[in-house]
């Protein structure tokens, strides 16, 4: 950028897509989706691509290999791109078609022009980083989740000879004065002093920073040093950060790593323990291999976990020491004891989603089990994973070297598309955290940065239609004990009108404020300034119904929600109810138990729903059924609906997310569960699935769950982390 060498539309672009969709009508090819095509018509609209979208429509054929490479971002493009095109814009295109693949392409975007040392992680060095401190500069360990910089420290210690004058204390309510006199003992007797968790005692900080600033270094002793760790926290003491030594350490990435370290740390004795030697291993092994592969799951995000849970290292020595003593003491071991010990309670007690408590008791039931104390018991299907018949640290430290170093998705019981999910997600934290340091750019492209705005913002006004009239809903649809539809519409009317509201107000400001008519607020601000690299601004999110669509997507999808309803208002209720569309569709799921209950005089407390899958009517020339109602518009992620078997079946490669069927929601009076044959696939607001938690245990981001036909265990499913969602992120 200093050089000029990036265009600085280009640079927006890759980092925050396209703005509001117009353009040519998406070509008729199954790959190139609406998400993929919004991109590429906003794409064509900066002068570098001009025409790049009718290039596409028009060779089809010449574009798909680059869709379905393994390397993308090795490949060339389609002429003329290749030879027209700098790297910077290529990766343009590339967040296009392939977002999967952009951290690769950036790491060799940045080797070619910076240097290959920008891309590899320095080998962490506390001695180099101690010769940098001082009494008067401490040293700053920065924690990320997973790493534990202590049992470093200590080794290190050791090694300078100073383990006898290592004092630490965490920190917490009350530990204050403690602290200090530790730190005065340290400067006057040349001790090393560790203080750690600084980010859980807050209002002990300016305490800290005044300790740090009165260090004499004339009164102190040479040998003395201060070591703190922290979280980051915007509560930690700027100076203290600005003079001190930082270091962070991130934890080993990768299952393989994962291991190598666990085993690492186990005294070699611990490989005999028990008055079983030989069973003990290999029950040991498969509990490390578990631990793995509960915390590397973390990466495919939702899909791994709907919460992304910090399982620590005292987690699975806890689990080792319990499990030890139960093979100890036990002539048959007691594998069911094991398991609920594990998932329910040392690991479990961290879990606090429903259906992240059944997933861990799921996955668990792979890796204790009988079975495991046979030499060859595999893991995974592939058999990369499994029991080996090792007798000492060293043959199993062995065996782990062997494994691959990145481990596929079949190990965590996942689909390989899951691989996609884990880039895709990788590639936008990525963008999202440098748009979060970038400075406020001028918009490039010829048009000043505040007349994109105004702009932009003149077109969303000019699609926002006004009000919701409430009385005349009202008076339409009156509050009547036969129809709870009707109390439905009017509460969706209420929660749009505020969204509605919002808009109208907040855009009109910012227009006004962009041409100095009224003052620009800090709130007004950072509305354009999001408005600018394509988010929904803080201030309508707050008031709408939960979302990750970008405001390319955002924007259109409010504008079909709104249309919904107005339908609703002008025609009546609709024959097939689009759930998508509600503001809190659990309200809708109620009404329609609560119709069935009254029409039949039931106590609602005795009905629950059935389901049934109607992949043979079309929402166009569907008719409401006499009970219940029939629904559309989710979508499944994780596997797909197979409307020649009518069951569920395996995602097709590079397809995350497909269409359910419609679904009747069938109201039963005391209907009893079905015994097997189906999937409880709970459904989902949005594909972050995390939520609030509420008090039923479910996260507010839950809608229902529903059950779907299967031939496969129910098991399989929950490992693949299959779920259903309202609404996708494009």
């Amino acid at each position: 950028m200093g050089e000029g060498k990036v265009d600085l539309a280009n640079w927006r672009f890759l980092l925050s897509g396209g703005a509001l969709p117009s353009g040519m009508k998406k070509p008729d090819a199954e790959w190139i989706t609406q998400g993929i095509w919004i991109e590429v018509i906003n794409l064509a609209a900066l002068p570098t691509f001009q025409g790049i979208d009718q290039h596409i429509s028009d060779n089809i054929a010449k574009w798909k290999p680059l869709y379905d490479s393994q390397t993308p971002e090795l490949d060339p493009l389609p002429a003329p791109y290749e030879t027209s095109l700098n790297r910077l814009q290529k990766l343009c295109v590339l967040r296009c078609l392939r977002p999967d693949k952009c951290v690769p392409g950036i790491q060799l975007f940045v080797e070619a022009e910076m240097g290959r040392r920008f891309i590899e992680p320095p080998p962490f060095d506390l001695h180099a980083a101690y010769k940098d401190a001082s009494v008067t500069l401490p040293l700053i360990f920065v924690l990320s989740s997973g790493s534990d910089p202590v049992k470093g420290l200590l080794a290190y210690a050791e090694q300078a000879g100073m383990q006898d004058r290592l004092e630490y204390i965490s920190l917490g309510q009350g530990q204050g004065p403690k602290a200090e006199k530790m730190i005065a003992d340290g400067k006057s007797n040349g001790k090393w002093v560790l203080l750690m968790n600084c980010h859980l005692y807050v209002s002990w900080m300016a305490t800290l920073e005044k300790e740090v600033e009165d260090t004499d270094p004339q009164k102190t002793d040479p040998s003395y040093r201060l070591w703190l760790t922290s979280m980051p926290s915007p509560k930690f003491p700027v100076s203290v950060l600005q003079n001190g030594v930082k270091m962070t350490n991130e934890p080993p990435k990768g299952l393989r790593a994962n291991i190598k370290t666990a085993l690492g740390q186990l005294p070699e004795e611990r490989f005999e323990a028990t008055n079983k030697p030989d069973c003990w291993r290999k029950v040991l092994f498969g509990l490390l291999l578990f631990n793995a592969v509960i915390i590397e799951r973390r990466k495919f995000g939702p899909l791994g976990w709907n919460i992304a849970y910090e399982f620590t290292d005292s987690d699975r020595d806890v689990c080792l020491t319990q499990t030890e003593m139960l093979v100890n003491d036990y002539e048959v071991i007691p594998y069911k004891v094991i398991s609920a010990l594990t998932s329910d309670v040392n690991y479990g007690g961290r879990v606090t989603d429903t259906f992240d408590r059944r997933l861990i008791a799921d996955q668990l039931t792979d890796f204790v089990n009988a079975n495991v104390l046979e030499v060859g018991y595999k893991f995974s299907p592939s058999g990369n994973y499994k029991t080996i018949s090792g007798e000492t640290k060293e043959a199993y430290m062995a065996y782990v070297e062997s494994l691959p170093v990145n481990a596929f998705p079949e190990i965590f019981g996942l689909h390989d598309n899951a691989d996609i999910t884990c880039a895709q997600k990788e590639t936008f934290t990525m963008f999202e955290t440098v748009l979060s340091l970038q400075p406020r750019a001028a918009s490039g492209g010829g048009k000043s940065r505040d007349e994109v705005l105004d702009e932009m913002a003149e077109d969303i006004l000019s699609k926002m239609p006004g009000l919701f009239n409430i009385e005349a809903v009202q008076d339409k649809y009156p509050t009547i004990y036969e129809e709870s539809m009707n109390t439905v519409l009017q509460q969706e009317c209420v929660r749009f009108n505020k969204v509605i509201d919002k808009l109208h107000k907040s855009l009109k400001d910012f227009r006004k404020a962009l041409k100095g008519e009224v003052v620009m607020t800090a709130e007004l601000e950072l509305m354009g300034n999001q408005l600018f690299v394509n988010q929904v601004p803080e201030m309508w999110a707050k008031v709408a119904y939960p979302s990750l669509k970008p405001l390319a997507s955002w924007v259109p999808d409010l504008l079909a929600r709104l249309d919904f309803i107005q339908t609703w208002y002008d025609n009546g209720k609709p024959e097939c109810f689009w759930i998508s569309g509600y503001y809190f569709p659990q309200a809708f799921i109620t009404g329609v138990m609560q119709n069935h209950a009254r029409k039949y005089q039931l106590p609602i407390d005795t009905v629950t729903y059935g389901y049934a899958m109607r992949d043979d009517i079309q929402v166009e020339t569907a008719t409401a059924p006499d009970d219940g109602a029939i629904v559309h518009g989710m979508f499944i992620e994780g596997a797909r609906w197979d409307s020649n078997t009518h069951l569920l079946a395996e995602s097709r490669p590079k397809e995350l997310y497909t269409n359910l069927p419609i679904v009747h929601l069938l109201p039963i009076a005391n209907r009893a569960p079905p015994e097997g044959g189906f999937y409880k696939c709970p459904i989902y607001k949005t594909l972050a699935r995390f939520g609030v938690l509420s008090t039923t245990g479910h996260s507010t981001n839950f809608v229902m769950t529903i059950e779907i036909p299967s031939d496969m265990p129910q098991v399989h499913w929950v490992k693949r982390g299959v779920a259903g969602v309202a609404a996708l992120n494009v």
